[in-house]
């Protein structure tokens, strides 16, 4: 019966999801605050990590942007990040495509869709240089750095209001994100000699 659902055990939202909590707000709202990282890296050691929470930045935007960054050194990824902010490189947008113009820099990652989200590098390149920053802190090499892991999530939405026409008032909303990287430092690999070139030894 109706009662008996009420008296029903409730089941932790928390217990669904073991990177995130579901607290309650001083309002009495729900908020979602996000603890630890979805992944852990393969040697800690030699890994760095950041993170930014409900950070004001396009998701899709964000999204998209840190799909490219993925397996990028980490140099690479800030001069990319960089160049996107001169629009000298632009972002393919894969997923996130409707409405999105064509650009004949998005040749050169196979696409055809493609910005240049200022905004959104902006935010990326400052938790690349923090995780850069994490890196020498704990003695690594930075050239040998490699972005492992990236990760965007969406932010719950944050609320505000337009007028319209006739008295009406509509809803306008941001969608923040969550964003998670970590970086860590690869062997340094050399190249095989040519067969032309190496020397013959006696055996």
């Amino acid at each position: 019966s109706f009662f008996q659902v009420l008296a029903a055990p409730c089941v932790p939202i928390a217990a669904h999801r073991s990177s995130w909590r579901v607290l309650l707000s001083p309002d009495g709202r729900r908020s979602s605050i996000m603890k630890g990282y979805s992944k852990k890296p393969a040697d800690e050691a030699k890994s760095a990590k950041a993170k930014g929470s409900h950070l004001r930045v396009h998701y899709k935007n964000t999204r998209e942007s840190a799909k490219t960054l993925m397996g990028m050194p980490l140099k690479k990824a800030i001069h990319f990040l960089q160049d996107v902010q001169a629009k000298k490189q632009c972002v393919p947008f894969r997923r996130h495509s409707g409405g999105i113009g064509r650009k004949a820099q998005a040749k050169a990652h196979g696409f055809t869709q493609g910005r240049w989200p200022q905004r959104a590098a902006e935010f990326l390149l400052g938790l690349l240089k923090n995780a850069e920053s994490n890196a020498e802190l704990k003695s690594l090499d930075v050239d040998l750095m490699k972005i492992t892991h990236i990760q965007v999530n969406r932010a719950p939405h944050m609320r505000r209001r337009t007028y319209r026409a006739h008295g009406r008032i509509n809803a306008y909303m941001s969608s923040p994100c969550h964003v998670e990287l970590i970086v860590s430092e690869q062997a340094e690999t050399t190249k095989k000699a040519d067969d032309s070139t190496a020397i013959a030894t006696r055996k």
